[in-house]
């Protein structure tokens, strides 16, 4: 399974870990490196120093590759991209704002950039800015979401065709199978979430978690249209943020509804009713929670099953 990606990384297989917020710290970051895929850290739910503490201790962890993600309208952006370049972390995932602001910064100490896009316009704009390869998210992923709603099927051989760099697909992939299907499209690895949510090792909240195990098809939705879309699992407050888009609340009468701290509310703390539940599409399709190295083995054994069926089915 050797290609760009796992080449430039320097991992065995094309499989990442989605840095997600409140549920990718350390112990999930340093057991998919250790498991031969790419694991990142979520630094946008951390405060300098708690990402420091979690970049120290997933080094000490593993001796393979990983990464950080760093949403770039994060107010503390310059001191945690000072944590990657005092701790020598080598690749960053950037989203949430403007590549050319930060990459070359991060790219001038040896730092690999990859940058999160759901549109052609910020492909272009990454590649031209000096990324070293792009995230493509489709509107089937769980929390942050593109405007253009544009499913992932769409989205990947329509960036692929718009740029040179590897692109690497996420949203609504959690098995080997979803993985095949986006290799088919054009990408070179997959970026995964919701699937990572539910292993042992995420820091997301037992409730949390086993409010996953629960969900069925069309239990997620794509909501706060008005401000930054974002995918949730549907629960009481997402109730009332339907209700007010529904009567046509202002942005302003939205910002208040949501308030402050639901994402940790809900995914970190196990507050199941006004907590704002992140998680994607494919979660209707999760029915264990399992060690993060189990889920990087099954994906891998369900890619080469499934691209095998199709061999002896069509050639």
């Amino acid at each position: 399974m050797q290609n760009r990606i796992t080449e430039l990384f320097g991992i065995k297989y094309p499989i990442i870990q989605a840095g997600m917020i409140w549920c990718s710290g350390w112990k999930l970051a340093s057991a998919v490196s250790n498991a031969g895929g790419l694991g990142i850290i979520g630094a946008g739910s951390m405060y300098p120093d708690i990402l420091l503490e979690h970049v120290k201790k997933c080094k000490n962890a593993t001796d393979k590759p990983f990464a950080v993600n760093l949403p770039l309208l994060y107010p503390d952006i310059d001191k945690h991209i000072q944590t990657l370049i005092n701790e020598g972390v080598k690749i960053a995932f950037t989203s949430a704002g403007n590549p050319a602001t930060y990459t070359p910064i991060l790219k001038q100490h040896g730092i690999k950039v990859v940058h999160v896009v759901a549109n052609e316009k910020f492909a272009v704009k990454a590649e031209q800015c000096g990324a070293d390869a792009i995230v493509a998210e489709g509107f089937e992923a769980g929390g942050h979401n593109g405007r253009e709603e544009t499913t992932t099927m769409c989205l990947i051989p329509h960036i692929v065709k718009s740029v040179k760099i590897p692109v690497i697909a996420a949203g609504g992939i959690g098995t080997g199978r979803t993985m095949l299907a986006a290799i088919a499209l054009g990408a070179e690895a997959v970026q995964i979430g919701s699937r990572f949510v539910l292993s042992e090792e995420s820091s997301a909240h037992i409730n949390f978690k086993n409010e996953i195990l629960k969900a069925k098809d069309g239990s997620t939705e794509l909501s706060l249209k008005k401000l930054t879309p974002v995918r949730l699992l549907k629960n009481k407050f997402y109730e009332k943020v339907k209700d007010a888009e529904t009567k046509g609340a202002s942005i302003d009468e939205l910002q208040v509804l949501l308030g402050k701290g639901r994402a940790k509310k809900g995914m970190f703390e196990g507050e199941l009713d006004e907590g704002e539940l992140e998680i994607g599409q494919i979660s209707s399709y999760i029915k264990d929670i399992l060690p993060a190295r189990v889920i990087v083995e099954n994906i891998v054994r369900e890619y080469n099953e499934a691209l095998r069926e199709i061999k002896d089915k069509f050639i």
